[in-house]
């Protein structure tokens, strides 16, 4: 279970994050949640496609790591294979929380990046409790990560609205022979895309939606890397 709590600078005055990657700092997971404002940065690695959430209720976009729980094909060793990783894993162990209308940091304790005492990781307060430089950067993604989620529901919205959802099924065979089936995730129903009139293209456009769109179409093509990837692990594992 987290142990979540508040971010200060007197009582977490030594604390220090570890930055390396790796599956013992809990990067080994095989989706990330996203949003649209994000699509952009994600569309050169990742597949981006839909599932429902929890509840069933509407939609949530995750770029996909790996094709089964526990596994991320970007992960190796110590080191992440891309060039961007999705904010919702970059910043742990940091979360925002609310304190009234005021959003604020808040840190798990007990996430496998947290070290206290010692020497290794990066401080997150300077000596005299100034934020340091790495904070500033976690809070800046925090607050983009909690922009872009704010919007996710009018996105979703708009695409159910006009039927650009669809569920795929994508049955992958390795080089071990061995059969492999993707389903229970959406995409966008490019037919339908295609087929939009000037002036539903202009309203997806001015509100923002309609590049987003497209990234998700282009990230498509990253279901061959990320099978190869997967050959790839498989070989080593032999």
């Amino acid at each position: 279970m987290p142990n979540t709590v508040l971010l200060n600078n007197v009582d977490h005055k030594d604390l220090r994050v570890i930055t390396e990657r790796g599956a013992q700092y809990g990067d080994n997971v095989s989706f990330a949640l996203t949003f649209p404002s994000e699509f952009r940065a994600l569309q050169s690695h990742y597949p981006i496609v839909f599932r429902k959430n929890g509840d069933g209720s509407s939609f949530e976009a995750i770029a996909l790591l790996g094709f089964v729980e526990g596994e991320n094909l970007f992960l190796e060793q110590n080191r992440w294979d891309a060039t961007y990783i999705p904010l919702t894993v970059d910043r742990l162990p940091f979360l925002i929380g609310r304190d009234g209308e005021e959003l604020m940091i808040h840190v798990d304790l007990d996430h496998p990046r947290v070290h206290k005492g010692g020497e290794a990781g990066e401080p997150v307060f300077l000596q005299y409790g100034g934020n340091t430089e790495y904070l500033e950067g976690v809070s800046q993604k925090l607050k983009d990560i909690h922009e872009g989620l704010q919007r996710n529901g009018a996105f979703m919205a708009a695409l159910l609205s006009l039927e650009l959802l669809e569920p795929f099924v994508l049955d992958i065979q390795l080089n071990d022979g061995s059969q492999n089936r993707l389903a229970g995730f959406y995409t966008i129903n490019e037919d339908r895309l295609a087929g939009l009139d000037g002036a539903t293209l202009e309203r997806l456009n001015a509100n923002g939606y309609l590049q987003a769109i497209y990234m998700v179409v282009a990230s498509l093509n990253n279901f061959r890397s990320l099978i190869d990837r997967k050959n790839r692990r498989n070989a080593i594992d032999l």
